[in-house]
């Protein structure tokens, strides 16, 4: 691999980007890397919020290898990431299954879709990543339009044809890795385009 005059690597993507049966759980690094790509190219801001904990016990057995024994969450995280992009506030969740027929709704909390209604009651932009790692396909859906349809389901799930049919196809690529930013341009800023 050609690295970097300074001897980093050009982003940090995925290991065996190519080999199809690794995809189950690389959602959470592919999007680190294409955030990556996105900030290293000046072209937007967005971040992996931290889990809010509170630790309790720490050993020390020397100054350089001290380890938290007991730690607790504080309160629950909101979504996995937010940020900039073209002056507007993005925030979004992303979830991955390897069900190739729904997407369980236990999968999404109910203190992530307040948060996500507050985004858009404030004028921010939120929305969803979905994996589907049977198909090898990633969706970004509205953030409103999945809550929607999660208050009015009575089933346990939403089946994978609803995704196909009301969510926004994800390019996969080398850099980035995930362009979700080219489906948030054309699903929330249609009228600049």
């Amino acid at each position: 691999m050609i690295n970097y005059p300074n001897g980093s690597p050009p982003y940090q993507i995925a290991k065996n980007i190519d080999n199809h049966s690794k995809r189950g759980a690389t959602l959470e690094k592919d999007i680190n890397a294409s955030n990556t790509y996105y900030k290293d190219l000046n072209i937007a801001l967005i971040y992996k919020k931290p889990t809010p904990i509170q630790v309790v016990r720490v050993d020390y057995p020397r100054r350089d290898r001290a380890k938290i024994i007991e730690a607790y969450y504080r309160t629950p995280s909101t979504t996995d990431y937010n940020g900039l992009y073209k002056g507007k506030y993005v925030d979004f969740e992303a979830k991955e299954t390897k069900n190739k027929s729904r997407l369980p709704l236990q999968m999404i909390h109910a203190h992530q879709i307040k948060h996500l209604e507050l985004v858009e009651r404030h004028g921010g932009i939120g929305f969803f990543i979905i994996r589907f790692s049977y198909y090898g396909k990633t969706y970004l859906v509205d953030a409103p339009l999945l809550i929607r349809t999660i208050k009015k389901t009575t089933g346990y799930a939403i089946p994978y044809d609803w995704f196909e049919q009301n969510g926004h196809l994800i390019k996969e690529g080398l850099y980035p890795r995930l362009d979700y930013l080219k489906v948030v341009e054309a699903l929330y800023f249609k009228e600049e385009n």
